[in-house]
């Protein structure tokens, strides 16, 4: 069954605020308590028709990505079978996926793009799964290869997002287990999948959210032995990141997210929205916060909305949409490839193939939207929204602030931004916060290399191997 890991005194330990503010933290970690799971105690979500999941097996076994000709063969049918619609003319990626350039990532797919290959390639790390709460987690763990005598490697957990998977992380691994400068920390990786999406199974029951996640892979990371790690995340990664941080603050040792949407709307929060135009000094205020920030209705309400249609489809009927979704491979592919096209640069949305093979390859995109479609995973994928967006914004963790060592990397194409001001309003032992030269949502797939130097950077600071 679900258990609450966390106490008050564990959340107050890593604090320094005075009494009152204990006492109100105090109260708030009752509230999630009473609010997020005395109602799931004996019902864990992976026990089907109303029955408990019964004592848990804590074994971990290996695990093989696979496929079958039949599984190729069917997904050759339905591409040939695709009914393309014409795009309007001059219109680019602003109606969504334009279709002509649709019609060449088909023919690739059909034609040249090898799933055998990249299955191939996916198994170059070690996957393994175990049953944590009644749910099968698959997770990636890979280990250095070279470890210099006398050094340790240090747990990272790595958390993905939505439209993304544990792939988006192939291409930081080896700068974070195999680090090229002998100064650089070296880390050993577990990057698992959410439940729900890729080869994690997914809940049977409603309500499994951020903070239930939270609780399982942090159990995860108790069962492989650590008893102290580092986290990493982005988009539900970042979510599920915090809530580990807030859950477990002895065990999450260090909270380093690359997504910070704006939090509770306090008092600063909305001066520094009233006057941070005028008097961005006062606010601490850089030119891109500016940029980003002003004018506020434009950016922060018109922008969002023209954005976050899927997000209010998801977080409502989400079944609905996925049933499509699943059975139609281009369907999947066209709405996932829109979002890593727009997510990762808004102007992206000005050119008729998208910008995709700006930052990425055909191969790596594709191979994404594969493992969607062979886990049959985007309904329950999609579901999470729903989970954590029916309870309304203003649960109880979204007022507890994290007192983990923390750090942001702030890329300069994120969907949302926040400056540093707002995000020290959750993140009350922020180390580092970092404008980044580059970049937009999917970070870790798109910029490998400067995540991985701001990880490393933030790392070092909680390490003591470097002043902050």
């Amino acid at each position: 069954m679900l258990v609450w890991r966390a106490s008050s005194e564990n959340i107050l330990q890593e604090a320094d605020f005075c009494v009152p503010v204990w006492r109100i933290a105090a109260l708030l970690c009752y509230l999630l308590r009473a609010l997020n799971y005395v109602h799931r105690v004996g019902s864990g979500f992976g026990a089907r028709n109303g029955g408990s999941p019964g004592p848990e097996d804590d074994s971990i076994y290996p695990f093989k990505v696979e496929t079958t000709p039949e599984e190729i063969e069917d997904l050759h049918r339905r591409l040939d079978q695709t009914r393309f619609f014409p795009s309007l003319e001059d219109c680019q990626f602003h109606y969504g996926f334009n279709s002509k350039y649709l019609e060449k990532v088909v023919s690739y797919w059909r034609n040249d793009f090898n799933w055998r290959k990249q299955v191939d390639k996916l198994n170059k790390y070690p996957h393994f799964k175990t049953k944590i709460e009644g749910i099968d987690i698959h997770y990636v763990h890979v280990k250095p290869k070279n470890l210099p005598e006398g050094t340790r490697a240090l747990p990272l957990m790595m958390v993905h997002g939505w439209p993304g998977s544990f792939y988006e992380f192939y291409g930081i691994i080896p700068l974070l287990t195999e680090p090229s400068n002998p100064d650089d920390i070296t880390f050993e990786i577990i990057c698992p999948s959410i439940p729900g999406y890729g080869f994690s199974e997914a809940p049977h029951k409603k309500g499994f959210d951020g903070v239930c996640a939270a609780h399982i892979f942090n159990k995860l990371m108790k069962r492989l032995g650590f008893n102290q790690y580092y986290v990493q995340g982005g988009d539900w990664g970042s979510l599920i990141t915090t809530n580990m941080a807030q859950l477990e603050p002895n065990a999450v040792k260090g909270l380093h997210i690359n997504f910070a949407p704006p939090g509770q709307a306090g008092l600063l929060m909305m001066l520094s929205l009233f006057f941070g135009r005028r008097f961005p000094k006062l606010f601490g205020f850089t030119e891109h916060d500016v940029k980003r920030l002003f004018p506020s209705m434009q950016k922060l309400v018109i922008d969002s909305i023209r954005e976050t249609g899927y997000m209010h489809i998801q977080s409502t009927k989400p079944d609905t949409a996925g049933r499509g979704l699943n059975d139609s491979p281009v369907g999947l592919a066209a709405y996932i490839l829109e979002k890593f096209s727009t997510w990762t640069d808004p102007e992206f949305k000005n050119l008729e193939d998208g910008g995709l093979e700006r930052k990425y390859s055909l191969d790596d995109l594709l191979t994404n939207v594969m493992i969607y479609w062979t886990s049959r995973c985007i309904i329950s994928s999609m579901r999470f929204y729903k989970e954590n967006f029916s309870k309304g914004l203003n649960q109880p963790h979204a007022k507890i602030p994290v007192y983990v060592p923390s750090a942001v990397a702030s890329f300069p194409n994120e969907l949302m931004h926040s400056p540093k001001l707002w995000v020290t309003q959750k993140y009350h032992n922020l180390k580092t916060y970092t404008p980044m030269a580059r970049g937009g949502h999917f970070a870790a797939m798109e910029e490998p290399q400067l995540l991985a130097e701001d990880v490393q950077n933030f790392v070092k600071i909680v390490e003591k191997r470097k002043k902050k």
